[in-house]
């Protein structure tokens, strides 16, 4: 086992501590904000008091040189040149509410962590850990690091702190895949993939809710296949590179599975920036290899 990196165990302490706070004030935050995201989304309130807080307690965290989120434009200098020689400080991205769309419904909801030992833009092989939050029956946090994967569950303890309790140390994909989830709508997938996706209704169960936290948890606990494809009206994919693809690209091969856009590990993908979109494919490895397969018959 290497050393904990203090930098990062801070990083997710921050992270821990907001996700009470977060998950008590979504009932009052239900509602459109009337404004759009740096990719043209529109954003719920919920999204806006999720991205305050994250920033504010990420940027006060010593070793945190910048703060990036899918809602906002441009970074959050937090002081602290970022660098890739191991002295410099962190850029830190997150989706603070990844599937807020299913605030409305009352289905699961997440935040999204990726850390950079680079400035950002920059491929998923400068992150040095990954994690999510996900908002469930329980709040469970996933945190993927050079020394692999953990599920944590996070509890708001007396007086206001937060307890993360550790209940899988070393989380691996089940060798026998039992859950797929696929998004976008059937008509807009391209043949090959629909192709590819009929033989998996054959063999696997469908475990899709629109929060792509939760679809991901799905796979990490049972074993199988996510995937938010290239899309006839969108071939570059609907998800964020930096925010989305990238960390949740990193967590499952940590956790001993595959993850590609198609044709390219998703940790190797040149972004051009910050918001830049992807497909996404991830899952046990050989069913990524027949993905890819699938795909490239096309």
């Amino acid at each position: 086992m290497t050393e904990t990196d203090p930098i990062v165990e801070a990083i997710f302490d921050a992270v821990a501590a907001t996700a009470p706070e977060i998950r008590a004030a979504l009932p009052g935050r239900r509602v459109e904000s009337g404004t759009d995201n740096p990719s043209g989304e529109s954003v719920l309130a919920g999204d806006l008091y999720a991205d305050e807080l994250l920033a504010d307690a990420l940027t006060a965290v010593d070793g945190v040189g910048s703060f990036v989120s899918e809602e906002r434009a441009a970074a959050v200098d937090a002081g602290a040149a970022v660098g890739s020689d191991g002295e410099g400080a962190y850029a830190v991205a997150i989706d603070p509410l990844d599937g807020s769309s299913n605030l409305r419904s009352n289905n699961a909801m997440g935040t999204v962590v990726g850390v950079y030992d680079a400035p950002l833009p920059a491929t998923g092989r400068d992150l040095v850990a990954a994690g999510y939050v996900l908002y469930g029956p329980i709040t469970t946090m996933i945190v993927a690091d050079a020394d692999g994967v953990r599920e944590e569950v996070v509890t708001e303890a007396e007086g206001g702190s937060v307890d993360r309790s550790v209940v899988e140390e070393d989380l691996t994909l089940p060798d026998d895949p039992l859950v797929y989830g696929f998004g976008g709508r059937v008509p807009d997938w391209p043949d090959a993939f629909t192709a590819f996706a009929r033989e998996i209704e054959d063999e696997l169960k469908l475990r899709y809710g629109g929060a792509m936290v939760g679809d991901v948890n799905q796979v990490l606990t049972y074993g199988g296949v996510f995937a938010y494809p290239a899309l006839n009206s969108a071939p570059e994919g609907k998800l964020r590179l930096s925010f989305e693809a990238n960390p949740i690209a990193y967590i499952v091969e940590r956790a001993g599975g595959a993850a590609t856009d198609g044709d390219t590990d998703i940790l190797d993908v040149e972004p051009e920036g910050v918001h830049d979109r992807v497909p996404l494919y991830v899952g046990n490895e050989g069913l990524i290899e027949r993905l890819e397969d699938a795909l490239a018959g096309d």
